[in-house]
């Protein structure tokens, strides 16, 4: 077929189409980690209302072999190589490895364990021990979550905290598929509505007139009410009640009640967190 682009435009519009695929393959790593969503899509199970999951820990176990594979490959990437990547893909690759290593950590002891806080917290504490290498170092949880993710300046996302799970029912859900670069904003937007739309863990309590919100929004207040706006545009100032200003359609049903959060000034109460392991079996 005869093509009427001059040459120059031509080598220009292949050079668009095959930047990806030649981006990937020199830097060596899959930032798709279709493995790790191959095993999520495999091993989560999400609610009829969408928001909220358990894990099938029995069948991780079965799938090892193939979560350790995804592992080394995340153990694999080299500090300078994590550094010459843009945000969303450092902020997936860390937020996916959070998840992943949490699920290795408890295929360690389960079933034998009701909660990940059955580790200890003092002696055999799951956030502070080092028992996985990353970036050329050993590290533990709390590395990934509090010195990379929340790290001031790095990328000041508020909506991390329904990225990283703890692996409990009070944490916000896991999702079905990793974190992708491409992706990134709006699947962090899906979890957090999906977050703030299950009135177990967060709502507008019409009997006391008050936001009773998740001990996630006092424990990480900070992250919060920063001001300014994240590495994807979110906005991170307010604090709690900017949360349910910018959510109220989610937390509650009247209009009237919905008007008063956006309205702000509504009294905030925090909920008591579950730590019962977020297992299918449960």
């Amino acid at each position: 077929m005869h093509s009427s682009a001059k040459p120059g435009r031509r080598s220009l519009l292949l050079g668009a189409l095959f930047a990806p695929l030649l981006a990937r393959a020199q830097d060596g790593f899959d930032h798709t980690h279709d493995a790790w969503t191959r095993l999520l899509a495999a091993h989560v199970r999400v609610n009829p209302a969408g928001n909220a999951s358990r894990v099938d820990y029995k069948g991780f176990a079965a799938d090892r072999g193939a979560l350790q594979a995804y592992l080394q490959s995340l153990s694999a990437v080299a500090r300078a190589q994590y550094d010459g990547w843009n945000k969303p893909q450092q902020f997936a690759f860390l937020a996916n490895a959070y998840n992943a290593f949490t699920v290795e950590k408890i295929l360690t002891r389960y079933p034998d364990l009701r909660s990940i806080r059955d580790f200890g917290r003092l002696i055999g504490n799951p956030w502070k021990d080092a028992f996985f290498t990353l970036l050329g170092a050993r590290h533990h949880l709390d590395w990934i979550e509090h010195e990379m993710l929340r790290a001031a300046g790095a990328f000041d996302e508020p909506r991390v905290h329904v990225a990283a799970n703890c692996a409990s029912i009070g944490c916000p859900m896991l999702g079905r598929s990793a974190f992708s670069p491409t992706a990134l904003d709006a699947q962090l937007e899906t979890l957090q509505r999906a977050f703030l739309s299950d009135r177990t863990r967060n709502r507008y309590d019409a009997a006391t007139r008050s936001l009773q919100l998740s001990p996630i929004f006092d424990w990480y207040k900070a992250d919060f009410d920063k001001g300014g706006k994240s590495f994807l545009g979110y906005p991170n100032g307010g604090g709690a009640a900017a949360v349910g200003a910018r959510y109220a359609d989610l937390l509650a049903d009247g209009a009237s009640e919905r008007a008063a959060l956006r309205a702000g000034g509504v009294p905030i109460a925090f909920l008591e967190y579950d730590w019962l392991l977020n297992d299918v079996a449960r």
